[in-house]
């Protein structure tokens, strides 16, 4: 009798633990996958201003003195106008190349210099553009800053965010569940600038027959996009 006693209660307790086992099994959940993208237009406050100029002849020497003398009185006068950020001054390319003639022979050398003026100051660097009379534009090209763009980084991925937080708050209620928990989370951004960049020819007149460089920015886009899956519980 006593042992019969001993079993079963022992087996209520069983019963018992098996009772709140499953009084703390989690709720039900199912992964769900979705994507939420933001896209902020933001003023192109920088310039890149490239100016070149070319020269040829039969000895390579000459030809790159030439070049030499040219780059030098652009820099001389460019350096006088710089002041970072609002324009700072460097050199680009600068080298020779051979010219042959269709048998193969060596007839000559032509070369390229160029100068770089970048900034956020428009005016000074078209001013200073239209005075460097050895050297002609060759493009020209509008972006953002580095402050810029983590600007319009930070604006649009927070806006992203936003998006997916309700986007995944909408389907869980959707599917009758009372919200969600994060999984795996990617955040990718892009930046493109769909307006005036522009090339000049390298035949261009020189730009110190302008009064200026006629300058003008547009908008750059920066994207967000974040994706992921969320568990609706």
């Amino acid at each position: 009798m006593k042992k019969r006693t001993q079993c079963l209660l022992a087996g209520l307790s069983l019963m018992a633990s098996q009772a709140t086992f499953s009084q703390i099994q989690p709720l039900p959940t199912q992964r769900v996958s979705l994507s939420a993208s933001a896209t902020v237009r933001v003023p192109q406050d920088e310039l890149t201003l490239t100016l070149s100029t070319q020269r040829e002849g039969s000895n390579a020497p000459d030809v790159q003195n030439q070049l030499k003398a040219a780059l030098d009185s652009a820099l001389t006068l460019a350096r006088r106008q710089a002041q970072s950020p609002l324009m700072s001054v460097s050199t680009g390319r600068f080298g020779l190349s051979p010219r042959h003639d269709r048998n193969g022979k060596l007839v000559g050398w032509q070369g390229t210099a160029e100068l770089v003026l970048q900034g956020r100051d428009f005016v000074r660097i078209g001013q200073t553009a239209a005075q460097l009379q050895t050297l002609s534009v060759a493009s020209v090209v509008f972006g953002l800053s580095p402050q810029q763009r983590q600007d319009a980084l930070a604006q649009a991925q927070s806006q992203a965010i936003e998006q997916f937080q309700k986007s995944a708050i909408d389907i869980a209620k959707s599917f009758g569940f009372g919200g969600y928990t994060l999984g795996d989370i990617q955040v990718n951004a892009n930046q493109t600038a769909p307006v005036r960049p522009y090339m000049l020819a390298a035949s261009a007149r020189s730009v110190a027959d302008e009064v200026a460089v006629p300058l003008e920015a547009g908008l750059s886009q920066v994207s967000v996009n974040v994706s992921g899956s969320v568990l609706l519980k």
